[in-house]
C-alpha cells in the first residue's frame, strides 16, 4: 500500500508507531506505576502538621493511632522527666503522657521525589526524639549530642540530600517496651508502603532503635502483635546493643548521682539501685526501678538490653558499692537486687539471638569507638563508644546476612547519628 502524504509525514508515523512499541514493550517488562495505597484499617491517622507547623527541617509530621487490642499507656516517672516536650507535645495532641499505640511520622523533604529506590525509616534511640537525634542535635546541647559543639542538622538531612526519601518514627515512650515499640516499626512501614506504593524499606535503628527494629524483623512480639511482613531489605545497627550492656550496674554510683533526685539527679534513666544514701539521708524510688517495683514499671526497655559483661570485663571495682550494685545485696550507701535478676525479669537480648534476624534481610553494623561523651561517667572496661562496647556493637549472634561491619574510631555513643564519618558509611551500605 503507497504510503499517505509527504516524505516527512510518512516518517513521522513510522517514528510514532515504534515510540508506540516501544511504551508497549516496557510496560509489559516493568509493569504499571506504583501507586499510593492505604494503610491497614488498624491504622487511624489523627492529625497532620506541616509548612509553618514543623521545624529543624522536616516537610511534615503525622500522628498515627494503632487501635488494636494491646496497646496501652505506659507508666511515667510522676516527676514529669520522662514527658515528651518541645515540639513533640503539640504533635501529640497536646499530651506529654501518650498512649504507646500512638506514633509520629516525620517526612523529609523529597520524602516522595528522591530517586532512591528504597525508602529510609530512621529509629531512634532511649530518652531521645526523632527531631534531636536525626535532624538537629544540638536541639538539647551538648548533653543531647555527645559532643561540646553541636551541628543543627544531622543523618536525615545528609540522607535527603543524596536523593533518600527519608522518614523518622517518633515513639509515645522515651524509654518504652521494645516488643511494643517493635510493632509500632511495623506500623510506620506500613504507612510509608502505602504512601509511595513500595514493597520494602530499609531500617536505621540507633542504640535502643536496634531493639525494635531487630524484634520486627525478627517476629518477636507480643501475643497480641503481628509478624514480620517481610517489607525490610536492610537493617543497619549503630551503636546498637546486639550483644546487650551492662552499664549502669558496672557504673551503678556514678550513674545514680544522675538520676536520684535528693542527688540532685534529674537524667530520665531507670537505676540498678532500690535504694541510696544521699547527704545522709537515705530514700527509695520505685519509679525509677530498672525492675518492677512498687506497682510501678517506667523503664522496661532499658531492662531489655540487658546482658552480662563482667566475665568479658569484669566490674568497676573503684566504684562505690560496686560489688553488690552488679551481684545483688546492700552495700554502703546503695541496696539492689543486681543485674542477673533485672535480666531474669525480661531482657530481650537471648530471645532475640534465639529468633535470629531473617536472612533476606542484610544487616550492618556500626560501633562508635571513642569513649567520650559529654556529661557522664564514660564505659572505660574495654573498647566502647562511651555506652555500648564495640564488641556487643558488632555482635552477629542471630544475624546470617551480614552485610557489613565498621567502626568510627572517632565516634561516641551520642554521635553516630551526625558525625561525618558514620553518615558516609551509613550512605555506604543505602547505596
Amino acid at each position: 500500500m503507497a504510503g499517505t502524504g509527504s516524505p516527512g509525514r510518512r516518517w513521522r508515523l513510522r517514528a510514532a508507531r515504534v515510540v508506540a512499541v516501544v511504551g508497549v514493550v516496557a510496560a509489559a517488562l516493568t509493569g504499571p506505576p506504583a501507586a499510593a495505597a492505604t494503610p491497614p484499617p488498624y491504622l487511624t491517622l489523627e492529625a497532620s502538621y506541616g509548612a509553618g507547623t514543623v521545624t529543624n527541617g522536616w516537610e511534615s509530621v503525622e500522628r498515627y493511632l494503632d487501635t488494636t487490642t494491646g496497646f496501652r499507656t505506659e507508666g511515667y516517672p510522676a516527676d514529669g522527666r520522662g514527658d515528651q516536650d518541645g515540639k513533640r507535645v503539640t504533635y501529640f495532641g497536646g499530651v506529654s503522657r501518650p498512649s504507646s499505640g500512638r506514633f509520629l511520622l516525620y517526612s523529609a523533604p523529597g520524602w516522595n521525589s528522591g530517586s532512591k529506590t528504597t525508602p529510609v525509616l530512621l529509629v531512634h534511640g532511649a530518652n531521645d526524639t526523632a527531631d534531636r537525634a536525626w535532624a538537629n542535635p544540638g536541639e538539647a546541647g551538648g548533653y543531647g549530642c555527645g559532643a561540646a559543639s553541636c551541628p543543627s542538622t544531622g543523618l536525615m538531612q545528609y540522607l535527603a540530600a543524596r536523593g533518600h526519601r527519608v522518614f523518622a518514627v517518633g515513639f509515645a515512650h522515651k524509654q518504652g517496651d521494645n516488643l511494643m515499640q517493635a510493632q509500632v516499626v511495623g506500623d510506620a512501614i506500613a504507612v510509608i508502603k502505602a504512601k509511595l506504593g513500595v514493597a520494602k524499606v530499609d531500617l536505621v535503628g540507633w542504640s535502643k532503635g536496634q531493639m525494635s527494629t531487630r524484634a520486627y524483623v525478627s517476629s518477636l512480639r507480643p501475643s497480641w502483635g503481628r509478624a514480620y511482613a517481610g517489607d525490610v531489605r536492610r537493617l543497619i545497627t549503630l551503636g546498637g546493643p546486639n550483644g546487650g550492656y551492662d552499664y549502669p550496674y558496672a557504673h551503678g554510683w556514678a550513674h545514680d548521682f544522675s538520676i536520684w533526685p535528693e542527688c540532685g539527679g534529674t537524667v530520665n534513666a531507670p537505676s540498678p539501685h532500690s535504694h541510696m544514701t544521699c547527704y545522709g539521708l537515705s530514700t527509695a524510688h520505685p519509679e525509677f526501678s530498672m525492675t518492677p517495683a512498687g506497682g510501678q514499671d517506667n523503664y522496661p526497655g532499658q531492662r531489655q538490653m540487658l546482658a552480662r559483661w563482667d566475665g568479658v570485663y569484669g566490674v568497676d571495682g573503684a566504684a562505690q558499692d560496686w560489688y553488690t550494685t552488679y551481684y545483688g545485696g546492700q552495700g554502703f550507701s546503695t541496696a539492689g537486687g543486681g543485674i542477673q535478676a533485672a535480666i531474669d525479669a525480661g531482657s530481650l537480648i537471648a530471645p532475640l539471638h534465639s529468633a535470629g534476624v531473617p536472612a533476606s534481610v542484610t544487616t550492618y553494623l556500626l560501633a562508635g569507638g571513642s569513649a567520650d561523651v559529654v556529661g557522664i561517667f564514660n564505659e572505660n572496661r574495654g573498647p566502647s563508644d562511651g555506652v555500648v562496647f564495640v564488641s556487643s556493637a558488632l555482635d552477629g549472634t542471630g544475624i546470617p546476612t551480614v552485610g557489613g561491619k565498621a567502626t568510627i574510631a572517632t565516634a561516641n555513643h551520642l554521635e553516630l547519628g551526625w558525625h561525618g564519618s558514620a553518615a558516609a558509611q551509613v550512605a555506604a551500605w543505602l547505596a
